[in-house]
């Protein structure tokens, strides 16, 4: 860990989680953007291809859900993933309000070649990380986000 002075005058912000998560996560997410630029993905729209190629029928609600973003805001994502032939929402039989999601084998293959891409995007960024440091930052950010407040 690199000792920064104490007179330093950011000595107290490089103290604080808070300001080294934020940091490491514009760092992380500036990265991703530039590693899938011309395949045109965003951090959310890769993960909503994942989250319904891990789990075909999931609801527009339940992808909400699972992104932690409002129900309304999903309708334009899954626009765009549908726009572009990733994806197809079917209706439910049993509720006619729902849409269930299916991936489209342009979705599968977009999917793909993205996954391999940021993949090799952490590989870059963590590096410097052996395994058992990266098992250990994701359990530590991973009680973060579960924990209850």
């Amino acid at each position: 860990m690199t000792k920064i002075p104490e007179h330093h005058p950011s000595a107290d912000l490089e103290g604080l989680i808070g300001y080294n998560l934020k940091r490491a996560y514009v760092t992380v997410s500036d990265d991703f953007r530039r590693a899938l630029k011309h395949d045109n993905l965003s951090p959310r729209l890769f993960s909503a291809l994942a989250l319904v190629k891990a789990h075909p029928g999931l609801s527009q609600s339940a992808l909400a859900r699972q992104l932690g973003i409002e129900r309304s805001g999903i309708v334009a994502m899954i626009d765009e993933l549908e726009g572009r032939g990733y994806v197809i929402r079917k209706p439910v039989p049993q509720d006619r309000r729902r849409q269930a999601l299916q991936l489209m084998p342009a979705g599968e293959e977009a999917y793909k070649i993205a996954l391999g891409k940021v993949q090799a995007h952490e590989a870059r960024l963590l590096g410097g990380l052996d395994a058992g440091q990266r098992e250990a930052l994701i359990s530590i950010l991973q009680k973060i986000r579960y924990q209850k407040t």
